[in-house]
């Protein structure tokens, strides 16, 4: 029975996986989300529901448009199995048992995979634009918000260390929303801020502390990477901008997931 629960967590995970390939590419060019149907985006071609479901449909369709026969980006499908792997190697390492499931489990299941839907469009769509969307941001601190209230009705946590950790979130929305819209401006390290603290209200210290040393490590070899390319080649070219030529948000929600998964097998077993 176990069997069917972590193949029913895959199967939910590739739609969210699908999910984010739809919102990575909509998000950032304003696109709804919700309400307008799936599309090729070569020829506008309106998808049906065969070539709609996760990962089969991609293999169905041998990697291409139904339509005009353009090659599917396999981004869609790495996603798609990915996201679908991610959760289930949580619900593995949270050991999850279809006969011990109860409410609060459930519960705290849902808020991470809420919580997960915001962290991969925040790395998707900065692996695609070098861009932080404000909008997935605030979305991803409201569940936060929501899951603090969870966690202090059910009296698993206290409230003094969220309550430190939303000012200083008030404060950088404030500086954001206030001074540099007013001015027309969009600092990338405010939102790397924001980001790095929502991290800290929804996980833990360890978890934060562990994904910034990750992911600074990440950003080090690929900046050694780069001048040892840059030295066996001979070729004179500008210091690297770690702002305009390193994604931070994807490498820093990439190492977040992983270090979140490591972190609960760790504690679980």
């Amino acid at each position: 029975m176990n069997a069917i629960l972590y193949i029913t967590i895959f199967v939910i995970g590739t739609l969210f996986g699908s999910f984010y390939s739809l919102a990575v590419y909509r998000i950032p060019r304003r696109i709804d989300i919700i309400k307008t149907h799936s599309f090729c985006p070569n020829c506008n071609h309106r998808l049906g529901f065969w070539e709609l479901i996760p990962v089969w449909s991609y293999i169905f369709l041998g990697g291409k448009c139904k339509s005009c026969k353009q090659k599917i980006r396999p981004r869609y499908f790495i996603l798609e199995i990915l996201s679908g792997l991610t959760f289930v190697l949580i619900a593995i390492a949270l050991k999850l048992d279809i006969y011990k499931l109860n409410i609060q489990l459930i519960i705290e299941l849902a808020f991470i995979m809420l919580y997960l839907v915001a962290i991969f469009l925040i790395a998707g769509i900065d692996k695609e634009s070098q861009k932080i969307e404000k909008s997935v941001l605030y979305y991803a601190l409201g569940i936060s918000a929501i899951y603090i209230i969870y966690l202090c009705i059910i009296g698993s946590t206290s409230i003094y260390r969220y309550v430190m950790d939303l000012s200083i979130l008030l404060i950088l929305v404030i500086i954001d929303t206030l001074y540099l819209r007013n001015k027309a401006k969009d600092s990338y390290e405010l939102s790397i801020m924001m980001l790095i603290m929502i991290m800290h209200v929804f996980t833990s210290e360890i978890i934060s502390v562990l994904t910034i040393i990750s992911t600074l490590l990440i950003i080090a070899l690929i900046v050694f990477g780069h001048k040892v390319k840059e030295s066996t080649n001979k070729v004179k070219k500008e210091h690297v901008d770690i702002q305009n030529n390193l994604n931070i948000g994807f490498y820093l929600c990439t190492s977040h997931v992983i270090v979140i998964i490591i972190y609960i097998f760790i504690t679980n077993w």
